[in-house]
């Protein structure tokens, strides 16, 4: 057999092709954990596995608050709120990579999979991820969800064991992306397991390439995406922490897009005809987590203490500089079931002093605050933000030892309970203000590191569950307004900010739309030559 000559005059014009290539890369602020999303609950990971390389049942639109269509193409919920009946699309192809390539398009075993090695203890893959399933045991899904069965190829339903009104909104979520099942069983086979984690294989609009921690993401589009191809061929995350040189390196056109600007930032490229900004009000909250059970802050005098000693309006002034809007409990003010009623904690060094008396630490104590090196969105100045706080505690005789962490060290360690006060931040993942409070302050939550407060209280426990398990929403604010009363009275955080969240962008990027949970859809970004 013989190759044929390419004919001379093609070659001028498969080079020309190919140079035309368009690459988008994007500036972001931290490296994932790893690419099994499920074991992992931070942004940063979301954006870098699920939201590029995964698909979910449904999808959640913010801008218009709905959940839509995403793998499964329609869905029925029984009378009773008991079963959910899933019919999966039957055009959806795995990634096709050097490691992998699918010998069949999704069904519904690839959904029993991917929910099974969460729920089922003693499931193959149910001790492969040595973080755990965080979100599944947070969510208290394997208590919840009584069964999950195959009703056809490419239908399947859940049986829950009580009504829960988070149910669908929670498969919207980042951890819920569905895995292939025949890729899995490859890897065990293989007895390699956690090449999940560095090799993932999803359905979703981008495929991994290579990983280089600290430095580089690269994908390349998913030709088959069932949505349709992506508008640029190639993607990169250039992983940079510092603001100052993503904005260096967007006005350099090495980035077309930076994340996480600091407010300085989004002023300055206003006069640049090159650059833009675009914005949203965020659907989140920046806080210090107090450690309720690390004495002695596991009494609620001392952490009323910190949150009347800190000055939050000079802080969000220097940090943010004012483009954010105070925080006064867990979730923005916008979200329905806050709690307008809250008194929130006036800047009241003298009071603070009288607390730390009553608690019997007139002479003031010692302890730490954790914070991450490089801004984010809800962090834009970390190490600004930990001195503020630092110099107030002092005023009223608390002794502050500033320690800063790596990101994925600081996330690993918090969720073990290591830390004291920590500087940290949450975003809704699906537009329920339970995605605020059953991650984050509920009892199952402490033990699988979600609840950085570390309080478990019963009563607090019991308004959150009963807030779930009721559809009507006014019902559901009346327990949420007594939930974020106890959270309050507790001072379980101290509320720091719900920020705006900026994007700058080079003029060339058309397409990107900020989204309000902080998710990343590149898929239908564009780049003008």
């Amino acid at each position: 057999m013989r190759f044929a000559r390419l004919p001379l005059l093609l070659v001028p014009l498969l080079a020309q092709a190919s140079a035309m290539a368009s690459t988008l890369s994007v500036c972001t602020e931290a490296s994932p954990e790893g690419f099994d999303v499920v074991q992992y609950n931070s942004l940063t990971t979301t954006n870098a596995s699920a939201d590029m390389l995964m698909n979910r049942l449904v999808d959640f639109d913010a801008s218009s608050g709905k959940l839509v269509p995403s793998l499964a193409q329609s869905w029925q919920i029984s009378a009773d709120g008991l079963s959910y009946d899933f019919t999966l699309r039957s055009d959806v192809t795995f990634h096709h990579t050097a490691y992998f390539s699918p010998s069949r398009k999704l069904n519904a075993d690839d959904v029993l999979f991917s929910f099974q090695r969460m729920l089922e203890p003693n499931h193959p893959w149910a001790k492969v991820a040595v973080n755990g399933y965080p979100h599944a045991q947070s969510l208290q899904l394997p208590a919840l969800i009584k069964s999950l069965e195959k009703t056809g190829e490419h239908s399947l339903r859940f049986t829950l064991n009580h009504p829960d009104a988070t149910f669908l909104a929670t498969l919207s979520m980042g951890f819920a992306s569905i895995y292939s099942a025949e890729y899995a069983e490859q890897l065990l086979k293989a007895g390699k397991p956690e090449l999940l984690n560095s090799q993932p294989i999803g359905s979703g609009p981008f495929v991994l390439k290579r990983y280089q921690k600290d430095a580089v993401i690269r994908y390349t589009a998913n030709t088959e995406y069932f949505a349709g191809k992506p508008a640029v061929d190639n993607l990169i995350f250039a992983i940079t922490p510092d603001a100052n040189v993503r904005l260096q390196k967007l006005r350099r056109n090495e980035c077309q897009i930076a994340l996480s600007p600091k407010p300085m930032d989004v002023q300055a490229v206003q006069g640049d005809k090159n650059l833009t900004s675009a914005h949203i009000a965020a659907f989140m909250t920046a806080f210090v987590a107090i450690n309720s059970q690390h004495p002695p802050l596991d009494k609620p005098e001392v952490r009323q203490a910190i949150n009347l000693a800190f000055d939050k309006a000079s802080y969000l002034q220097a940090v943010f500089e004012n483009s954010a809007e105070a925080a006064n409990g867990p979730y923005p003010a916008n979200t329905w079931s806050y709690n307008q009623a809250l008194p929130g904690y006036a800047h009241d060094p003298a009071k603070a002093r009288d607390l730390l008396k009553q608690a019997g630490l007139a002479d003031g104590f010692s302890t730490t605050i954790w914070t991450r090196p490089s801004g984010s969105l809800l962090n834009p100045n970390p190490s600004l933000g930990a001195q503020l706080l630092q110099a107030d505690l002092a005023k009223v005789g608390i002794k502050a030892e500033i320690r800063v962490i790596e990101w994925g060290e600081l996330i690993r360690r918090a969720k073990a309970g290591e830390h004291d006060l920590l500087f940290m931040g949450w975003a809704g993942d699906n537009g329920d203000p339970d995605n605020f409070l059953t991650p984050q302050f509920s009892c199952a939550s402490v033990q699988s590191g979600l609840n950085f407060a570390r309080y478990c209280n019963q009563q607090l426990d019991d308004l959150i569950r009963d807030g779930k398990r009721i559809s009507d929403q006014g019902q559901r604010s009346k327990l949420y307004a007594q939930a974020q009363q106890i959270i309050q009275q507790q001072a379980l955080w101290l509320p720091l900010a719900n920020p705006t969240a900026y994007t700058l962008l080079r003029k060339e990027v058309s397409g990107y739309q900020v989204s309000p949970i902080g998710r990343l859809d590149l898929a239908k970004v564009q780049l003008s030559r």
